[in-house]
């Protein structure tokens, strides 16, 4: 079986189980609003991270 990146020992099944209580706690259709949000922060924290060279600009 191979493993997925940061799923560590989790088993097919137990993917299986967090996606469907996942489901049934947030219901299908907060399910592609949720995934929106955490592309954001996660696109967000790489753009931080990648330094482009320039401060932010502070208020004076």
């Amino acid at each position: 079986m191979t493993k997925i990146l940061f799923l560590g020992n989790l088993g097919v099944v137990e993917i299986v189980l967090i996606a469907l209580i996942v489901l049934l706690l947030f219901g299908g259709r907060k399910i592609p609003e949720l995934m929106k949000g955490i592309g954001r922060g996660i696109r967000s924290f790489k753009e931080g991270t990648r330094g482009d060279g320039e401060e932010p600009k502070q208020k004076e």
